[in-house]
């Protein structure tokens, strides 16, 4: 019995004895706080005699505050220096008639450790991030762990006293595994399990569990400890990624690695039917994997353009995010779906997009729900983590595609290429008909080479896809449609007589009439046509290439912008381009061609103004070669700016060599293609030229096209300005003729402007022509740039230019483009003849009287 219930006594020895005897230590302390018995249970905890207690402070002790009724803890420090811990109980007892204080000691040493071992191994087990359960041998919990808390939502007091199935087992835990786990418990073989636990809310944690029994002395089953680790991540997830980068280093099909990573999806989250689908860039699905769902249902998603209200999958496309339908029945989106789902049994479905790097939706992962749900937190684990493994793999299968298309197609155009276009028309070939024939049209757009040079790549890349749509537009799904390189292309027409293939060419022609916008300008667009039949032109496919090749270039020669049939005189005409291209090669490398010069003088007084320089070419074996034959053919076959560079070195020179002969020839104007403008080296060239020869910049003058002038971020620009600030001269040659806009002639370098030969024809009879020739020279007064107009063969032209103001005239009203030595020969006659016409305006000058004498001779 506790002190406290102890009555009062009389007899203080009768107590004293009985305390003396107690297995408790008992120390009674008087009411001035001194030690009046000391028994000897205290003598052994303190390790000191009574002798040496008794009549001292109670506090040597460790009693400073005593509370009677009022249990309490202290350490005690022994005699020989160690220390134990100890309970005291106090109460309050009279003893001879006085207060005094009854303390009872016990030593609990070895409870507090046990305790403090108890407290530290709960620290250690919350502590740690796996769940521990503890439960009886009938599987109710006894303790659970912070840890267990935190993973699946149960606070202690919630689990304890719980069967551990029913509180962690759910709908799709694999109940084959309890019974197993009881058998290893009482077996002791330590191993581990996986198995799909449910926390509170019901959402899903796959958990590794290693279940371990305590035993009592006897050997019973008295606790079962479990540790439980979360493997959802760590393992699940993770065997996710190791199955895709495997099948994708395997080089495994995209369908066979979606099917795998659909049924994996599955075997972790039994509640699910996974799906992944492919978006193409036009936003059409494409069925990838789906093991579990209905084949005919996977069949009709092939194709489906995607949208805001197409199921959960074609939305989730098409916005770009998640699209959550918790009833299929009920939700709008999926009314013209979702009878098959209903069918067997899926009625819900969440879908998420699958971004590739730059952004693009490229396909959807979907979760069909056997009940209308939401999905859990495991689900949307799994969803981010197949996401990102369904971009990897969808992106290399683009990526493959992209190959291909390398391989077999032209990127700009997505057209079958060279490679490809041979084999589809090979098997065209093939597959054509018995008494059926098979055309071959060959296309080259006009004067694309002008649209480059002038307008820039870009443009005429854009032109070139134009041309591709408006091609597609007028051929039938069975014809083949390629293109062979830059601007060719080819057609070919299975089962087609030359009737329909005039009529396809027609078509295609008719197409074209409409000019095209490419940065806010209208460009023309029209394409020339040669066509071969097989099999009455040839069999084989390259053969058949080759006469379409030669047929369209009759049609270019025959105004372009229509079609030729291919004949057998055309080959002649073909090699006959061959033999003329190869000779034009050896005219450039061996210095065959030459130059003439054409006089242009001033409307003012017939003075010299300068000379154009015109490109000839005479061949050993082909004679006399004209420039409307050779100049375009260089330009078809890249020799035009070699052309334009030996123009400007050859001019200098011969301008050095009448300089030195004394012959006073102010300029020469040198003709120059776009693409010479194009080469940023231009300026630098001229500059070189100009200085080997020690000729000043103002006797060089060169013409452009105002082609050049249409691209204003064009290099050409960047060029133009180089050679004007050499001190060089630049010509706007054929100005009216091109794609140029009067408003920016202010701001670009031009010193002179020509009037195309072709508005003087008939510049005196045809108001349009001469309304046109006006309007040039006004320009050039307001810009103050000199206008110079060619071809003027009569008076009457040179009478009406003189009279607008034009101030330079060229043309054979004054002489064709000559010789050098020639033009040496018509220049001292034309200084002459100018002396001689200046002289007989003096004579008559004089010869008549003067105006004031005439006035007085009147009066008189």
């Amino acid at each position: 019995m506790r002190a406290s219930d102890c009555p009062t006594v009389d007899t203080p020895e009768f107590l004293l004895a009985a305390l003396e005897q107690a297995s408790q230590a008992v120390v009674i302390i008087d009411g001035d706080m001194h030690v009046s018995h000391f028994n000897a249970a205290a003598e052994l905890i303190w390790g000191v005699p009574r002798t040496e207690i008794l009549g001292c402070d109670a506090r040597c002790l460790g009693f400073n505050d005593l509370q009677n009724g009022a249990d309490s803890e202290i350490t005690i420090r022994r005699n020989d220096g160690s220390r134990i811990r100890a309970q005291l109980s106090v109460s309050r007892v009279e003893i001879g008639g006085r207060a005094n204080h009854m303390v009872f000691v016990r030593d609990i040493t070895a409870e507090v450790e046990r305790r403090e071992r108890i407290a530290l191994l709960n620290l250690v087990a919350d502590k740690t991030n796996r769940a521990v359960v503890v439960t009886d041998r009938k599987l109710q919990v006894v303790y659970t762990n912070a840890a267990f808390s935190g993973m699946f939502g149960y606070s202690p007091e919630e689990a304890q006293g719980r069967q551990a199935s029913q509180l962690l087992a759910g709908r799709f835990t694999n109940r084959k595994t309890l019974p197993k786990l009881r058998r290893r418990i009482y077996d002791e073989c330590g191993t581990e399990d996986e198995i799909l636990a449910y926390d509170k809310n019901g959402d899903e944690v796959w958990v590794s569990a290693m279940v371990k029994p305590f035993r009592s002395a006897r050997g019973r089953v008295k606790y079962i400890f479990a540790l439980l680790t979360d493997i959802s991540e760590n393992k699940q997830l993770r065997s996710l990624q190791q199955l895709i980068m495997s099948a994708l280093a395997d080089e495994l099909p995209i369908t066979e690695i979606a099917d795998q990573l659909c049924r994996r999806v599955e075997a972790i989250a039994p509640d699910v039917v996974a799906s992944v689908l492919h978006v193409d860039s036009d936003g059409l699905v494409h069925p990838l994997g789906g093991p579990s769902l209905p084949e005919d249902y996977s069949r009709a998603l092939e194709g489906i353009a995607i949208g805001p209200a197409v199921g959960s999958c074609g939305s989730a496309a098409y916005f770009g995010k998640p699209i959550l339908a918790e009833d299929i029945d009920t939700d709008p989106r999926w009314q013209p779906y979702k009878t098959r789902p209903l069918e067997v049994g899926l009625k819900a479905c969440w879908s998420t997009p699958i971004k590739a790097k730059d952004g693009r939706v490229i396909g959807t992962f979907a979760f069909y729900f056997r009940e209308c749900r939401a999905p859990s937190r495991w689900h949307q684990r799994i969803v981010d983590a197949c996401v990102h493994l369904g971009a990897l793999a969808i992106e290399r299968k683009e990526a493959r595609a992209q190959i291909a298309r390398l391989a077999y197609h032209d990127m700009l155009t997505g057209l079958p290429n060279r490679a490809q276009l041979r084999e589809l028309i090979n098997q065209a070939i093939e597959d054509c008909a018995p008494q059926k024939q098979l055309a071959l049209v060959f296309l080259d757009l006009d004067h694309f080479k002008d649209v480059n040079d002038t307008l820039g790549h870009s443009a005429g890349d854009a032109l070139l896809i134009e041309f591709t749509k408006r091609l597609r537009a007028r051929i039938q799904p069975s014809d083949l449609l390629g293109r062979l390189s830059g601007d060719e292309f080819v057609i070919a027409l299975p089962n087609c007589d030359p009737a329909r293939a005039s009529l396809v060419a027609s078509n295609i022609t008719e197409a074209l009439t409409s000019p095209l916008w490419i940065d806010n300008r209208q460009v023309p667009i029209s394409a020339s046509m040669g066509i071969s039949i097989y099999p009455d032109n040839a069999t084989d496919i390259d053969t058949l290439i080759q006469q379409a090749d030669a047929a369209m270039y009759k049609a270019k020669q025959a105004g372009r912008s229509t079609h030729r049939f291919f004949s057998a005189d055309m080959n002649r005409l073909a090699e006959q381009r061959l033999v003329f291209s190869a000779a034009l090669r050896q005219a450039i490398a061996n210095d065959r061609l030459r130059l003439v010069y054409q006089p242009q003088t001033r409307t003012v007084d017939g003075a010299l103004y300068g000379v154009e320089a015109l490109s000839r070419w005479h061949d050993p074996d082909l004679g006399e070669v004209p420039p409307s034959k050779f100049i375009p053919l260089a330009e078809e076959v890249g020799l035009i700016e070699q052309i334009g560079l030996w123009s400007i070195r050859e001019a200098c020179r011969q301008m050095a060599a009448w300089r030195q002969a004394g012959l006073d020839v102010p300029c020469v104007a040198v003709n120059l293609s776009p693409l010479n403008f194009q080469n940023a080296k231009l300026a630098a060239v001229v500059a070189e030229t100009l200085a080997a020869n020690d000729l000043p910049p103002q006797t060089l003058m060169l013409e452009i096209t105002e082609g050049v002038l249409v691209n204003e971020r064009s290099a050409a620009i960047d060029t133009m300005n180089a050679i004007r600030k050499l001190g060089v001269g630049l010509s706007l040659d054929d100005f009216g003729t091109g794609y140029s806009s009067l408003s920016r002639l202010a701001h670009l370098p031009i010193r002179e402007l020509k009037i195309d030969r072709s508005f003087m024809r008939n510049i005196e009879r045809d108001a349009s022509a001469l309304a046109i020739a006006t309007a040039v020279v006004r320009v050039g007064q307001s810009l103050k740039m000199a206008v110079v107009a060619e071809g003027v063969e009569t008076e009457g032209q040179r009478k009406l230019l003189a009279g607008l103001g034009c101030d330079v005239v060229q043309g054979y009203l004054y002489a064709p483009a000559m010789s050098p030595e020639a033009f040496e020969r018509w220049l001292l006659d034309h200084v002459a003849e100018q002396a001689l016409t200046m002289r007989r305006c003096v004579d008559e000058a004089r010869s008549q009287p003067t105006p004031s004498l005439l006035v007085a001779s009147t009066g008189g």
